[in-house]
């Protein structure tokens, strides 16, 4: 079957599309950016085709020809994203029917029957329906949180029972939740694909375990081998106080916590498991949840994390720069006011060593200058709503195009030479860091370092300026210990 897959640049799809390969079908992405797909391993086994849900002149191409639609796209976190769902949801949907696309497959959330939902599973469940009232059979499958290396709600539990010994558990932590490995969502997606004509409903999945938050955490500390976390009950922690808190203690931002928080203010539990009548359960039977833990943590161990939930989009930020937004390789006649700060230094080490240092930088190898100005500007833009730096990396030593850094996304590299970082970071413009290595004609390398600003009115020149006196201590330091690390940097 020929597949077209949304959302491949995000979680889920990056780890769908190798799956539906694997399974012996022909896949199609429809991507924003193509380029976000270039250095993936299966770039050159698909087919990539640029266009946007949101964009009904986009669809018709994208698909033509294809038997399945796995939908994987949702704007959690942006301002207005249900009215954002579902327009997409119904751009799709229509633009299915019209191509004779023989099935939608769309991941929602679980959530309870006949009782208030939160704005995200609210969302979720209305974005169900339009597909399911479409002129394509639809399989809708409902599941809660979600464990695998790297996705958000995993990294939320992981992070919260890591650093902190004595948790204070809001009334939430008490509801029922339950978890799915991801292994097994992988795995009802791509047998989605060959479900009979007729089956148009929803379906609840989830792993074996039924637990409540705090069960979670407290089992999760016990695989992680950590000492047994103290719980103290405080009823009147918020869910919007909680995103707070989780914003401050996890690597992931206020925009996304708040919903997937709202979400654990109802008990999220399977009311039925229909789905086995058409995909049987694995021998041996669903992951249990210690497993699902497990597995996770020895991916993270070994790093090994195929996708992460930082790989997709920032909520408010560009896919990639709008038209009339300037690049940092426009010239400076161009238009517009634009800063720089240029700084480069000749290094004794070769081209390729000076290269390994250039893409290991960041996450746990740091910034290579003045940590505590980079923690504290970090702990700013946290505060303010923004990602700050504890996103980290997803591979130790190889980045790719599109991929979050923690506060940067690749935007551009070309290996051995060129590594352009765009900001993500909450500041008043667009913001750009470059770092060049090239041979010096001598043995050694030449490493050169670019950072661009173009501010947004009289807040980003003030911004600018007021960074200024810094700039020597944080980019001069850079140039010169990223130089030196070169040095001493082993095979």
């Amino acid at each position: 079957m020929r597949c077209l897959v949304t959302g491949a640049t995000g979680y889920l799809g990056g780890r769908l599309v190798p799956r539906l390969l694997a399974a012996g079908h022909s896949v199609r992405c429809l991507v924003r950016d193509p380029g976000k797909l270039r250095d993936v391993p299966w770039a050159n086994r698909v087919e990539v085709v640029r266009g946007d849900v949101l964009d009904p002149a986009t669809l018709e191409p994208a698909l033509r020809d294809v038997d399945v639609v796995h939908y994987l796209v949702h704007s959690l976190g942006s301002e207005g994203f249900r009215d954002t769902d579902r327009r997409a949801a119904e751009n799709v949907a229509a633009a299915a029917g019209r191509a004779g696309v023989r099935r939608i497959v769309y991941l929602g959330g679980l959530h309870p029957q006949r009782v208030p939902l939160s704005p995200h599973l609210a969302s979720r469940a209305e974005v169900g329906e339009v597909f399911l009232r479409s002129e394509v059979p639809t399989a809708v499958l409902q599941a809660a949180v979600i464990l695998g290396s790297g996705s958000a709600s995993f990294e939320m539990l992981r992070h919260l029972t890591e650093r902190l010994p004595v948790m204070i558990a809001p009334r939430w932590v008490h509801n029922r939740v339950q978890p799915i490995a991801v292994r097994d969502v992988l795995r009802y997606l791509v047998a989605c694909c060959d479900l009979p004509p007729e089956v148009n409903r929803a379906f609840d999945i989830g792993g074996p375990d039924v637990l409540t938050y705090l069960e979670m955490m407290l089992r999760y500390a016990r695989v992680a081998g950590l000492r047994e976390r103290l719980v103290l009950p405080v009823p009147l922690l918020s869910p919007r106080l909680s995103s707070h808190w989780v914003n401050v203690v996890t690597p992931v931002p206020r925009a996304i916590a708040a919903p997937l928080i709202e979400s654990l203010v109802h008990e999220v539990v399977c009311h039925e498991h229909d789905i086995a009548k058409h995909v049987p359960d694995p021998p041996g039977g669903l992951t249990p949840y210690e497993r699902a833990v497990e597995l996770a943590l020895a991916k993270i161990r070994d790093a090994d994390v195929e996708t992460r939930w930082s790989g997709a989009s920032v909520p408010g930020v560009p896919a990639t720069p709008l038209p009339s937004e300037p690049l940092p390789t426009d010239p400076s006649w161009s238009g517009g006011s634009i800063y720089t700060d240029v700084r480069e230094v000749r290094s004794d080490a070769d081209p390729e060593r000076l290269w390994r240092v250039v893409e290991g930088i960041g996450g746990e190898n740091g910034w290579y200058s003045f940590p505590l100005a980079w923690a504290v500007r970090g702990w700013t833009d946290r505060l303010v709503g923004g990602v700050g730096l504890r996103r980290g990396r997803r591979d130790p030593r190889r980045l790719h195009v599109g991929e979050a850094l923690d506060w940067w996304r690749v935007e551009e590299i070309e290996r051995g030479r060129l590594l352009r970082l765009r900001a993500e970071m909450k500041v008043p413009g667009l913001a750009w860091l470059e770092l060049h290595v090239a041979p010096s004609g001598d043995g050694g390398s030449l490493y050169r370092q670019r950072a661009v600003f173009v501010p947004r009115g009289l807040a980003g020149h003030l911004y600018w300026w007021s960074v200024w006196p810094f700039h020597g201590i944080v980019f001069g330091g850079m140039v010169r210990n990223i130089a030196r690390a070169a040095l001493v940097k082993k095979n």
